[in-house]
């Protein structure tokens, strides 16, 4: 294996972004530069932007080439980086855990919020006198004691996982340099 760069998860996801940023700066001049209107008579070549096709290809490619490696480093890290007090839960098992966990805290969060018996909004039309009603099939202290056991499960794991991502290091393949993206 090649000389490598150590950072950590955080780190990496920086360079990552610089790198995309990069890479979108890149296409974007590209885009500006690769054709260009002159008017009938004027002198074409003191209109005619800077752009050599070979160079921003491979400016490209080096860029794309770098993303790639550093986005592997990251996911190959998370598939084996294991998450401290989550028995052995690994940071991509991790990255699906504490979505679940949102989604199940709003869900608990809706049901703790009703009345154990509430009256609905239904119109019938007409000036009906038959007021219905609902009724919670589930015990509400129950649901009460799951939000909070839920809602402290997701913010210990959003403290694990932060933890994890600011202080563990992982290896960058140095590759094919994209400027001085490195850092």
């Amino acid at each position: 294996m090649g000389e490598t760069l150590r950072m950590t998860s955080a780190e990496a996801a920086k360079l990552l972004r610089k790198l995309n940023e990069e890479l979108d700066h890149v296409l974007l001049m590209e885009q500006q530069s690769r054709e260009f209107s002159a008017a009938l008579g004027e002198d074409v070549e003191s209109v005619r932007p800077e752009y050599d096709y070979r160079a921003v290809q491979e400016r490209i490619e080096a860029l794309e080439t770098r993303i790639r490696q550093v986005k592997h480093a990251i996911s190959s890290f998370n598939l084996v980086q294991e998450v401290p007090g989550f028995e052995g839960m690994t940071i991509d098992q991790m990255l699906v855990y504490i979505p679940q966990l949102g989604r199940r805290k709003t869900k608990l969060s809706l049901m703790q919020q009703r009345l154990p018996r509430q009256r609905e909004h239904v119109s019938y039309g007409g000036g009906s006198q038959i007021i219905d009603y609902s009724y919670a099939n589930y015990d509400l202290e129950a649901v009460r004691a799951d939000y909070e056991r839920t809602s402290g499960e997701l913010a210990r794991a959003q403290t694990a996982l932060d933890l994890v991502n600011t202080t563990v290091q992982l290896d960058i393949p140095m590759g094919q340099q994209a400027g001085d993206a490195r850092t």
